[in-house]
């Protein structure tokens, strides 16, 4: 990613390349006070433009000393963004929830979302359970993330494992909106991307 970094648009974060143990990646931080859940705080390519295809990263988060007791170390990517910010698709996993031994948390390692409307509290108020579920996952390890997004649906893979951790079969924007990807993060969470490879399939 390293000849990327000057077509990324830092969106409500903060956004600069370094070096962790050994390896050029890319170290994302969420900036702007907002404390509404699940919203535009990505580094946004400006030069992708997606509608079909597989959008594949590996990751790393690790919790801020300042974050608050909430934090999860929240990470993932955003996709299909529009021009201005106002709309977009998104997956992300907890790492802290990922090997807890409290069954409610365990389930909530994953997460889709798609804003501004359908945030994972709009979907917990509802009593809402298919855009989460459970993966064996950690802070502060690499996290293998493939995202196969073909119409309204969207399959999510982690860690190289054939089974997905999660299947949503209608997005909530539909099948035909397209835009840029982002590498997503949320309050409390110090993110690095690496490894970004972006399969068009139309």
């Amino acid at each position: 990613m390293n000849n990327e970094t000057t077509t990324i648009e830092a969106v409500h974060t903060t956004v600069e390349q370094t070096t962790l143990n050994g390896e050029s990646v890319l170290r994302v931080v969420k900036k702007d006070k907002l404390m509404e859940f699940d919203e535009n705080t990505y580094a946004k390519l400006n030069d992708s433009t997606f509608h079909n295809g597989i959008i594949e990263v590996k990751m790393l988060s690790r919790l801020l000393p300042d974050a608050p007791d909430f934090a999860r170390g929240f990470i993932g990517i955003a996709f299909r963004i529009n021009e201005d910010d106002t709309k977009f698709e998104s997956f992300y996993v907890r790492p802290t929830n990922g090997r807890i031994d409290d069954p409610v948390r365990k389930n909530r390692g994953v997460q889709y979302f798609s804003y501004p409307k359908y945030t994972f509290d709009y979907f917990r108020n509802l009593g809402i359970t298919d855009f989460e579920g459970p993966a064996d996952i950690g802070l502060d390890e690499w996290i293998s993330l493939k995202a196969v997004i073909n119409g309204a649906k969207g399959e999510f893979y982690l860690n190289n494992n054939e089974e997905p951790v999660l299947v949503v079969e209608n997005m909530k924007h539909g099948a035909d909106i397209r835009g840029k990807i982002g590498f997503f993060v949320d309050i409390g969470t110090e993110a690095f991307f690496k490894d970004l490879k972006i399969t068009a399939l139309d």
